[in-house]
């Protein structure tokens, strides 16, 4: 409440904001209290807390934003200082700090509530005589130090080339791979889509009425591959795992889905990339 008054203060004043509190349910404060609270000398525990939150922020930046409460609490004890580890959770929950957690991957792939019947017109063969014929999307993860987000690549299989692409905190349709087709879509403004076909897993975020009819409004034909087999997809997925080698995988930690998103931007527009790929260096037959 005190932080909350000292924010609006210039701009409302302690007695305005102090009386429309107490006209809610959660109001308590009365301007004397508020100046009485200013005027209070700080507590020991106060003191201690400004003494302690600059070193685990030093000891949290100095291992890539990794650690959790259990290592810095072991690396403050062995620097000499006296500490809980309750105490060092509480302060870094203050200091809006979290350790990455280890655990099982998410799945990027879930199945669709509803029956699918579009065939597999791929049947593994990622060939094109040109481009705009044959697409390839999937969804992979990248773990952040604020947890996951989420990249969906569309990729045209004539040249290895990403067309579209999006990187976001949910996996939604809406918010991910509808929104790299739309990408793809505007990437490929001006050419005829008649004979292009768009291949993916059987994810629910690929069998959605909304992606489906989206392909259908293209004009593009849709084709999924079958379920659990990963080969199906196989030029998908290799893009996803030089996307994790050659990005994700060379840093340590990744400290927000912004960083992320703008990085991968970069990614998919460095020269040294399309280059490799034009060389077929990175040719997944």
């Amino acid at each position: 409440m005190i932080a909350y008054v000292d924010t609006y203060r210039d701009q409302f004043g302690v007695e305005l904001i102090c009386r429309t509190l107490a006209a809610t349910d959660g109001g308590f404060l009365t301007s004397r209290g508020y100046r009485a609270a200013k005027t209070r000398p700080a507590s020991d525990r106060q003191l201690r807390d400004a003494e302690l939150l600059p070193v685990i922020e030093r000891i949290y930046a100095e291992n890539y934003g990794v650690y959790g409460a259990r290592k810095i609490w072991r690396s403050m004890r062995r620097e000499g200082w006296q500490i809980g580890r309750d105490q060092v959770a509480r302060l870094m929950r203050i200091a809006g700090l979290e350790g990455v957690i280890r655990g099982r991957k998410p799945r990027t792939t879930r199945p669709a509530s509803m029956p699918d019947d579009r065939p597999d017109l791929v049947e593994r063969r990622f060939r094109a005589e040109r481009p705009n014929r044959l697409w390839v999307a999937d969804i992979t993860y990248v773990r952040t130090t604020a947890g996951f987000c989420y990249t969906a690549f569309v990729t045209d299989v004539f040249d290895r080339k990403i067309v579209g692409w999006a990187t976001r905190a949910t996996m939604r349709t809406e918010d991910l791979p509808l929104e790299a087709l739309e990408h793809a879509l505007i990437s490929a403004k001006g050419h005829a889509l008649d004979d292009l076909v768009h291949h993916s897993d059987r994810g629910a975020q690929y069998v959605s009425i909304r992606y489906s009819e989206r392909l259908a409004q293209a004009g593009i034909t849709g084709s999924v591959g079958s379920v659990g087999d990963s080969y199906n997809n196989a030029l998908a997925e290799a893009v996803n795992g030089l996307y994790k080698a050659e990005l994700i995988h060379a840093r340590p930690a990744w400290p927000s889905v912004t960083e992320v998103e703008f990085q991968t931007m970069n990614w998919v527009d460095c020269e040294s990339y399309w280059v490799r790929w034009r060389l077929g260096l990175l040719d997944s037959d």
